[in-house]
C-alpha cells in the first residue's frame, strides 16, 4: 500500500511524514513537492519524493501515479488560488485511481464565517464529488498562530486583541499531523469528517493560563477592529497582512472557531496536549530559538 503527502516539506507536512515514520516503512511513503530538492533528506531516508505543483495538473497526473491513500495538505494562498490548486489536486487523485483521500480543513467548514472556509467548503465539495472515499480532517486552529504575540508578550508588550468573548479551540501543530498519519496509515477512516479541536477558550481564559504560565500578569487589550489595525500598523507589521490578522480576529468574535468536540480521543485515542503544556512546549521552544 502506498501512502503520498503533498506539501511534506513545509512546517505542517515536515511532522506528518515525520510521525508516519515512525510506523510506516520508508518504502510505502512517497511525498509530492514543488521543490525536490528540499526533499532530499526525505530521500535518503528511502522516502519516495515526487515533484507535483498544484498549478499544474498533468504534472501531478504523474505524482499521484500507483497511489492508494492520499493526504492533500491544503495550500497558503488567497481562496481563488487555493479552490483552483485544490481542484487541481482532487481531479489528478481521480484520474490516477487513488482509493482514499484524507484532506486538512477548517473547523465546520460547510458553516463556517471564517474567511478561509470558502476553499475549504469548495474543497470538500470537489473531493465527495469523485465518490473516492475521504476523510476531512477539521481542524481548528494552531496554537504556532500565536507565536508572534507571545513573542510579543515575553518582550513585555500587552496582549492585543479585537475578538472579543469569541472562543478559539487552539491544538498544536503536532497534534493535528499525529491526527493526519493516523487517518492516512490507518483502515476504517472511510468517509469521515473529524472535527478537531482542544478545549475552546476565550482570549482571556488563554492569557491567563499563559501568565500563570510565565508567572506575570499580562495586560489583555480589547480593542475594535479599527484600534487593532492602527496597533498591527504601528508594530510594523505589513499592509497587506494587516486585512488578514483583523478578519480573523472579527471570525473569532463572531464565534468560527468556537466548536468542541471529542474527535481527538476518537482519531488518537488521546484529547488535545492540555493548553497548559501545550503553551509550555511553544515558549521553551520561542527561548532556544532565542
Amino acid at each position: 500500500m502506498k501512502l503520498l503527502v503533498t506539501g511534506a516539506t513545509g512546517k505542517f507536512g515536515t511532522k506528518v511524514v515525520e510521525t508516519l515514520l515512525k510506523t510506516v516503512p520508508a518504502s510505502q511513503l512517497a511525498v509530492s513537492v514543488r521543490n525536490p530538492e528540499k526533499a532530499k533528506g526525505l530521500q535518503a531516508r528511502g522516502v519516495e519524493v515526487r515533484q507535483g505543483d498544484f498549478d499544474y495538473p498533468q504534472n501531478l497526473d504523474s505524482a499521484f501515479a500507483g497511489i492508494e491513500r492520499l493526504l492533500i495538505i491544503s495550500a497558503d494562498g488567497d481562496n481563488e488560488t487555493r479552490i483552483r490548486q485544490h481542484a487541481n489536486a482532487v481531479g489528478a487523485a481521480e484520474r490516477a485511481g487513488v482509493k482514499f483521500i484524507a484532506y486538512t480543513s477548517l473547523a465546520n467548514a460547510q458553516e463556517s464565517t471564517n474567511l478561509f472556509a470558502p476553499t475549504h467548503k469548495a474543497t470538500e465539495e470537489e473531493i465527495k464529488k469523485t465518490g473516492i472515499p475521504f476523510s476531512f480532517l477539521r481542524n481548528n486552529w494552531y496554537l504556532e498562530n500565536e507565536i508572534p504575540s507571545i513573542q510579543g508578550v515575553l518582550a513585555g508588550a500587552p496582549w492585543v486583541t479585537s475578538a472579543g468573548n469569541g472562543k478559539v479551540g487552539w491544538a498544536l501543530q503536532q497534534d493535528y499531523a499525529e491526527a493526519a498519519a493516523a487517518v492516512l496509515s490507518e483502515n476504517g477512516h472511510e468517509n469521515t469528517i473529524y472535527e478537531l479541536s482542544g478545549k475552546p477558550l476565550t482570549q482571556e481564559e488563554f492569557v491567563s493560563v499563559l501568565g500563570n504560565l510565565l508567572s506575570k500578569e499580562i495586560p489583555i487589550q480589547q480593542v475594535d477592529d479599527a484600534t487593532y489595525t492602527d496597533i498591527m500598523k504601528a508594530a510594523g507589521i505589513q499592509d497587506v497582512v494587516i486585512p488578514i490578522l483583523v478578519e480573523i480576529q472579527r471570525s473569532i468574535r463572531e464565534g468560527s472557531l468556537d466548536f468542541e468536540s471529542n474527535d481527538f480521543e476518537k482519531v488518537l485515542g488521546r484529547p488535545a496536549t492540555p493548553i497548559k503544556d501545550a503553551l509550555t512546549q511553544i515558549v521553551n521552544g520561542i527561548s532556544q530559538n532565542q
